[in-house]
């Protein structure tokens, strides 16, 4: 039996591997390798509707399975703001540093207890027959009040783990990676495949 191709609504190579890594039983490529467009408009409720929004897409164009997801960060007490627009919450077209500011700002007067927040991602795959499959992961964490290290990217600087007591910012790509989101939510769709 010959493997099948997977192509998965991105350009990001870490991304592409923390995939390959997962979903071993498909030969894994991303969209942009072959050509093929991922811009679409994200116009959806929630994750999972934005997920759906840019697999279909890319389904449109191939009989090959796809895969798309999308995520975010999620504030207790911005009552899950940034949430869907993670990306733009400074702005559509604001730097990391612009969002991390905006967020810092908001919540300077929110007390260290109320500082709970998750990031989320949904993933949605969909087979070559035109089956849809989610997958969903969240990483449980809180916003500091200050950044903490360099590494990673997006609000990584601000989102602190206790299961490694530093932020995001702090890890190596191996100990984020183990437990991101991205990750949980993959887990959770090879369960379901």
């Amino acid at each position: 039996m010959s493997v099948k191709r997977l192509i998965v609504a991105t350009g990001n190579a870490g991304k592409l591997k923390e995939i390959k890594a997962i979903l071993t039983d498909y030969e894994v490529v991303g969209a942009k390798e072959l050509g093929l467009p991922t811009d679409v408009e994200e116009n959806g409720a929630d994750f999972r509707e934005n997920a759906a929004i840019k697999a279909r897409a890319l389904k449109a164009l191939t009989d090959c399975a796809v895969l798309a997801d999308d995520s975010g960060l999620c504030v207790d007490a911005l009552d899950g703001a940034p949430g869907i627009y993670t990306a733009r919450y400074a702005g559509d077209t604001a730097t990391d540093d612009e969002n991390i500011d905006k967020l810092l700002s908001v919540m300077q007067n929110v007390p260290d207890e109320m500082r709970g927040a998750r990031f989320c991602c949904a993933i949605c795959f969909i087979d070559e027959d035109g089956n849809e499959i989610f997958g969903d992961g969240f990483c449980e964490g809180r916003i500091l009040h200050e950044r903490a290290g360099s590494g990673g990217f997006g609000y990584d600087p601000i989102f602190f783990v206790a299961l490694y007591n530093r932020s995001f910012g702090e890890l190596t790509d191996e100990q984020k990676n183990a437990i991101s989101h991205r990750k949980l939510a993959l887990e959770d769709l090879k369960k379901k495949l």
